[in-house]
């Protein structure tokens, strides 16, 4: 299955259920076992356990594979390993504790959140798109606009 469509089946599962603070990061480089971590906060037990739910159904639904489930007896952190990519959901004082940003999160991936998960999901403001680093790198860098003079200064 192609990576972007596996994210974005999780992202819409994770949305789903209001995930918060949802963050995607390229780990091609760190490791061969998988190409995408990303991490998610619920806020109870009960969410995150829903939140590992929906992120598995959706992948279903799009052709994807589940490997495999841990934590949902307790529902703390939760991680849904989807293959390709491996989903970390948890509470967020464990998330701040364990601070797997910090770990997995030198590459993030931009990704367009649509905000369907409320808490989680990107500002309307903040247009973003799938894209990796590869694609970063190629385009160019926005342009510069002068800033505009005083009344003061004109005359």
């Amino acid at each position: 299955m192609d990576i972007r469509k596996l994210q974005r089946a999780i992202i819409d599962g994770l949305e789903d259920v209001k995930a918060q603070d949802i963050k995607v990061f390229n780990t091609t480089h760190l490791t061969g076992l998988f190409d995408r971590v990303i991490v998610a906060s619920g806020t109870s037990n009960r969410q995150t356990k829903a939140l590992a739910s929906s992120v598995r159904e959706k992948v279903k639904e799009a052709g994807g594979e589940i490997i495999s489930t841990e934590g949902e007896d307790i529902g703390e952190w939760v991680l849904v390993d989807c293959g390709d990519a491996v989903v970390h959901i948890m509470q967020p004082a464990l998330r701040q504790y364990y601070n797997l940003e910090e770990i997995w999160g030198d590459k993030p991936v931009r990704v367009k959140l649509t905000g369907r998960g409320g808490f989680g999901g990107a500002r309307a403001e903040e247009p973003m798109e799938d894209e990796d680093e590869e694609d970063e790198a190629a385009a160019p860098a926005p342009r510069k606009t002068p800033a505009r003079k005083s009344a003061a200064r004109r005359s």
